[in-house]
């Protein structure tokens, strides 16, 4: 496996907190703290994906680097395969890491986690999951939940993901968290694929790949990183930040 490269997809259309990887936080913007954690991972190089200039500049202007992509994008993943062509035309890597760039806050050792299951050549593409521990959590439909089977411990071979309460009994429930590492070609498949029957009915574009007989393994993490899509969101990584830097 070649070093991965990592992308992080980003635009400002997003309508319940507008322009939000520009959002300030401790001074920078929001999207130049999530380049900086996946810098920090110490995995490949990193890259913004983006459609919008001001995203773009923001970057370089901290010493990143930024790649233009088409603004008619369905997806992130439809995003950064057009990225990692640009940058890559050759082929160099053959691992490419989709971190989302509403996570400021998520820890660079989660990030460098989600490779580890492509060492193993039957895994095509690999994400994280946390132990649910909120009780509300684990019937709340907005936290999607990872039904998987232990390959190895903390390692799990995904079989389904729902917002419903899955699997039935006593037991952990599993938190899955939308960050991908994908063998390129693999990528490659996924974004020539229609979106598929479960994917339209779940909401969850990951189902594209199960459903189309491709492996996905999942990595147990400690926690799931603060996703930011609202004001309320936007104050907590303030606030996390914040402490961060003076502990």
């Amino acid at each position: 496996m070649s070093g991965p490269l990592v992308l992080i997809p980003a635009r400002l259309a997003a309508t319940r907190l507008p322009n939000k990887p520009l959002a300030d936080i401790a001074g920078e913007p929001m999207i130049v703290h999530v380049w900086r954690r996946a810098t920090e991972a110490g995995i490949g190089p990193v890259a913004v994906a983006t459609d919008a200039p001001e995203i773009a500049e923001a970057v370089t202007r901290a010493g990143g680097r930024a790649v233009m992509t088409r603004s008619d994008h369905a997806s992130g993943s439809d995003r950064i395969f057009e990225a990692v062509e640009k940058l890559d035309p050759e082929g160099r890597h053959d691992v490419v890491v989709n971190v989302q760039g509403d996570l400021p806050t998520v820890d660079p050792g989660a990030i460098a986690a989600s490779v580890v299951p492509l060492s193993d050549p039957g895994v095509d593409l690999s994400t994280l999951v946390a132990i649910i521990k909120r009780k509300e959590e684990r019937t709340d439909p907005n936290v999607v939940k990872m039904v998987g089977a232990e390959v190895a411990p903390g390692r799990f071979r995904s079989l389904y993901f729902t917002r419903a309460t899955a699997p039935y009994g006593d037991g952990p429930l599993y938190h899955h968290i939308g960050l991908y590492a994908y063998r390129r070609r693999a990528l490659q498949r996924f974004v020539s694929l229609p979106p598929s029957p479960l994917e339209l009915r779940e909401k969850l574009e990951q189902l594209r790949a199960l459903e189309a007989g491709m492996r996905i393994d999942a990595v147990l993490v400690d926690d799931v990183p603060l996703g930011v899509d609202t004001p309320h969101d936007l104050n907590r990584a303030r606030e996390m930040i914040a402490a961060r830097r003076t502990a």
